[in-house]
């Protein structure tokens, strides 16, 4: 698919494995040094990471992704009070757990500010990315938190339009359901029977792909939409409103 409107680039889901989470919700916002590392306090994040990292789910990320020596690629989110210290700090932990090379050039573009959106928000604004990706080098993702995983989606996208190729994903929290990223045909099937191909049609014109790059999350939402007017209307208002705060 073409992307004339510079849309951020999304790519085929393949056999991604599930988004491995380190800790509960309520471990990671809770903690007293949260809000600081957000906001980009770098050795407040070090200590939220180290206090709230799981050995379980750094053996599982191993077991993910075997002997192919990825590069550790962390989402630089802007927050509305800084630059988000939490994704880095957790991947410079991690690559020291694991050896893997940590790669600190790829940077997000934009002001999501996705904490605390709504479904229809964060379908709205969408992360962009950019920076130098190895070409052929298998990748990481890094992230604090997953969501509807739009964020991880657009940086699937970013690294593979790129010549790279992502092999998984970890998180320092989120909820598990959304663990899922890669869309099930189950799920695709449920939402295009729902509201139809010519809503998917707007989509595209939204958002440069169609439903089929949604992560599993995002279609579930979108299916559980009482109808396509509401969807159409609720991310319209929603770019708008993102566009006046922009101004």
């Amino acid at each position: 698919m073409s992307n004339p409107q510079n849309f951020p680039p999304r790519t085929p889901w393949g056999s991604l494995p599930d988004v491995i989470i380190h800790a509960s919700e309520s471990a990671v916002i809770q903690h007293p040094c949260y809000a600081a590392a957000k906001s980009g306090d770098t050795e407040a994040a070090f200590s939220l990471v180290k206090e709230t990292i799981s050995e379980d789910a750094i053996k599982a990320l191993r077991v993910v992704i075997g002997d192919r020596n990825p590069v550790l690629v962390s989402a630089h989110a802007f927050e509305k009070f800084g630059v988000n210290a939490i994704p880095e700090t957790l991947s410079d932990v991690l690559g020291r757990y694991v050896g893997w090379v940590i790669d600190g050039a790829v940077v997000q573009t934009n002001v999501v500010e996705h904490t605390g959106a709504n479904g229809y928000d964060r379908l709205a604004r969408q992360a962009s990315f950019n920076g130098l990706i190895a070409s052929g080098k298998n990748y990481v993702m890094v992230d604090d938190f997953i969501g509807q995983g739009g964020t991880l989606a657009n940086l699937k996208g970013y690294i593979e339009t790129h010549g790279g190729t992502v092999v998984g994903a970890t998180v320092l929290t989120g909820k598990p359901f959304s663990a899922k990223l890669a869309l099930l045909n189950d799920q695709l099937d449920a939402l295009r029977k729902k509201h139809g191909h010519e809503l998917e049609k707007w989509w595209e014109t939204q958002f440069g792909h169609g439903f089929d790059r949604l992560t599993q999350s995002e279609a579930r939402y979108l299916e559980r939409s009482p109808d396509a007017d509401t969807i159409r209307n609720k991310i319209t208002e929603a770019k708008q409103a993102g566009n006046r705060r922009d101004q």
